[in-house]
């Protein structure tokens, strides 16, 4: 079943047959809706989650699983499931019910105090990075490789930066990769979320107040987490993100490789797909700026720490 087949019908007959208790609750879209997941609000109080795709299935379980361990020990709100439903005849996954958390999705037009915000972050990431990781899932296929290493996109990385060899500086840019894959972290694996974008952040009279979708969480190296430096922050409120999380520099150096790759694979696929959208590419995850603007951000701060 694709995307465009998850209809309000399907889910309202899910709901019939597996939670006749909710089925009489008026389903609404969710705008913007994610990637991996189709979300509908229940209600006034609850959502529906249905995976996009087979691949991003195994999310349901895991986030079953491990939000309710999770939300006992960082400082915000995360979902919260309250029914797994199975598949059947109308739609082929597992899919979820969730608790309806309120706010709104962070913008970096939204937000008045961006350095408050990245202090709220980096304080929810460092409460993430100290929950036990007993029994939970390594980093691998389930989280497309978020918290493993980085040499894990070795190919798409550089096919990417090939492909854009025109527009940014190619050899620079195979310079920040490979500074990416000659380190490793050599600390115990942490939680990580997999997917710090502002589009997974909800804010209430400014100061956070969720963070969603773990879809891609596990356990293994955090450095995938510290892209919201660069998508989200800048200046002041980046220098206030990296002081709040307290990693060492090998660390930010990863973080800038899956930086430098999202936002390769993201603007070559515009060019590919949307090139009237090239200059908005990356803004569809709520990125402060566009995919381009991102990468050359990227390759600078390389520069200026290579000059140190």
């Amino acid at each position: 079943m694709d995307r465009g087949d998850i209809t309000p019908e399907v889910i309202q007959r899910l709901l019939e047959e597996q939670f006749p208790e909710w089925a009489h609750l008026p389903l609404k879209p969710v705008e913007p809706n994610g990637w991996d997941n189709i979300t509908m609000r229940l209600g006034d109080t609850m959502s529906v989650r249905l995976p996009s795709a087979e691949k991003y299935s195994s999310q349901v379980e895991k986030e079953h699983a491990w939000l309710p361990v999770i939300r006992n020990h960082v400082p915000v709100d995360i979902p919260h499931p309250l029914g797994k439903g199975q598949p059947g005849a109308h739609f082929p996954r597992p899919w979820s019910v969730y608790e309806w958390l309120p706010g709104e999705q962070v913008s970096a037009d939204r937000i008045p105090d961006l350095e408050r915000l990245a202090e709220d972050v980096s304080d929810f990431l460092m409460a993430l990075y100290q929950v036990d990781t007993t029994g939970a899932p390594a980093a691998g296929r389930h989280s497309f490789y978020r918290g493993a290493d980085p040499s894990n996109w070795d190919e798409s990385a550089r096919m990417a930066i090939a492909a854009l060899s025109d527009v940014i500086d190619e050899p620079l840019a195979t310079e920040v990769w490979e500074t990416t894959l000659e380190s490793r972290w050599t600390g115990a694996p942490v939680w990580y979320h997999g997917d710090m974008s502002a589009g997974n952040l909800l804010v209430r009279d400014g100061e956070l107040s969720a963070v969603i979708d773990f879809g891609t969480c596990g356990v293994g190296d955090p450095a995938c987490d510290l892209v919201i430096a660069w998508s989200l922050f800048h200046g002041a409120s980046r220098e206030s993100f990296r002081r709040g999380v307290n990693l060492d520099d090998d660390t930010w150096a990863r973080a800038r490789g899956w930086m430098l790759w999202k936002a390769a694979i993201t603007l070559r696929d515009a060019r590919d797909e949307t090139p009237d959208e090239v200059d908005t590419a990356g803004k569809q995850f709520g990125w402060r700026v566009g995919a381009q603007q991102v990468l050359e951000d990227v390759l600078a701060e390389h520069t200026q720490t290579s000059a140190r």
